[in-house]
């Protein structure tokens, strides 16, 4: 026999969120009606049902929040009725209370582990069963909260790995783009040959190197280093890229034309200063950067180079013997009308020039000792035989030995200028 009942006039802050439905569950008529008459007065919709076959069917077809099931029943009895209640798939959790004469321990101690929350002893008191059912309430309340609170997390990790896809997508688009900037790696000069090094810490970077045309014997070279590194350091790298630019002499500031006609260098500290100005009157950032910048005449043998805050060019005669040189400067972008002094290299044949970037020199091992400029010095005196590409190759394998293998922590960037014939 099935039944249901509600006071519709009963007043709604009688009962806590969090049950709205309760299922009543015993054999007796009589019991089911004392049950349901306290239950509809406290402003509950009930449902009553017989047996436990019957509570079982109508928990199939119906969300139920709270379940007052009698142990001893005729067929199925509440224990395998909270069994199968709590194998019912799909279905939200109910609070699930035993009425029972029972009061052994042991009893108890099976009704929990089967599934049962709470027990009540019969003949059940009217303030005893409110009080056990505020307190399923508040359990129901915190589980349904903590369901929608699982639900909005969920849906906003989706949201938010949608995005990282989206963002990782045109990260390495990005990068990709940012790779072209180094169009060539490498080129032969003739009496000179200059190779290059970029490698990012992440998908993009903020360092950049590169070389340009200027006359048959003359050639231009340079690295920077945009402080920090993502996406704005990139965006400034791709703006200098345009500034050194080696497709057009004309839109390169290290670059000017005589009354004749004929393209020549600016000397690197007066381009220095002019990119510093640029920077300070048309950018609003707070990125600043270093770079070494300059040109090599193959006809003297002499690079012509500005310091703005990179490490020291490093020169490895013939002999093998490393030295470093520069004399140091400030970055640009930091201090409005800036100056800078240039320097001059002299190379003999089988002699070359390296210019690299702070990810070189200040790569940590595991205790986080960085390299230096000494480290790097021991790297070129036990690679000086090596060319161009290979030197770089064996250059990354030396610094990844002295990392432990772990992932760099800044861009990897260098020039490499060799001059005539190495012995």
């Amino acid at each position: 026999m099935l039944a249901k009942g509600k006071i519709s006039e009963a007043s709604s802050d009688l009962s806590l969120p969090g049950v709205e439905r309760i299922l009543v569950v015993d054999d007796s008529r009589s019991q089911r009606r004392i049950l349901t008459a306290y239950l509809t007065r406290w402003g509950y919709d009930v449902i009553e049902a017989d047996s436990g076959a019957a509570a079982l069917a109508i928990c199939q077809e119906t969300d139920i929040d709270m379940v007052l099931s009698d142990w001893m029943m005729p067929g199925m009895n509440g224990l395998e009725f909270c069994r199968a209640y709590r194998d019912l798939a799909n279905r939200s959790y109910g609070y699930f209370i035993l009425l029972t004469s029972k009061s052994e321990k042991g009893e108890v101690a099976h009704g929990l582990d089967i599934g049962a929350d709470d027990f009540l002893t019969k003949p059940v008191a009217a303030l005893e069963l409110r009080a056990r059912i505020r307190a399923g309430e508040r359990i129901l309340k915190m589980e349904r909260e903590l369901i929608e609170k699982n639900r909005l997390v969920s849906e906003t990790l989706e949201e938010i790995s949608a995005l990282y896809d989206s963002l990782d997508r045109d990260l390495i688009e990005a990068r990709a783009l940012q790779q072209s900037l180094v169009r060539e790696k490498q080129r032969d000069y003739g009496a000179a040959r200059v190779s290059l090094l970029l490698r990012p810490s992440g998908h993009v970077g903020g360092d950049l190197v590169g070389f340009f045309d200027i006359s048959d014997s003359r050639f231009g070279l340079f690295s920077i280093d945009v402080s920090g590194h993502g996406v704005a350091s990139a965006l400034m790298t791709a703006r200098l890229a345009a500034y050194l630019s080696g497709g057009s002499a004309d839109q390169n500031l290290a670059l000017t034309r005589t009354p004749g006609g004929e393209i020549v260098p600016r000397p690197p500290e007066e381009v220095a200063q002019r990119i510093n100005q640029l920077i300070m009157e048309e950018m609003e950032t707070e990125l600043y950067f270093t770079m070494m910048l300059g040109y090599f005449d193959s006809d003297t043998g002499i690079a012509h180079l500005v310091q703005c805050g990179h490490p020291h060019a490093t020169v490895q005669r013939a002999d093998g013997s490393v030295s470093s040189h520069g004399p140091g400067g400030l970055p640009i972008g930091l201090i409005e009308g800036a100056d800078w002094t240039g320097f001059e290299v002299a190379l003999n044949p089988g002699d070359r020039l390296l210019v690299a970037s702070d990810g070189i020199t200040e790569c940590p091992d595991a205790e986080g000792t960085m390299l230096d400029e000494q480290g790097l010095e021991k790297i070129m005196r036990r690679n000086a035989r090596l060319r161009g590409n290979a030197f770089f190759e064996t250059l990354l394998w030396d610094l990844s030995s002295y990392a432990s293998d772990r992932d760099f922590p800044d861009d990897i960037s260098a020039v490499l200028l060799e001059y005539g014939e190495m012995v």
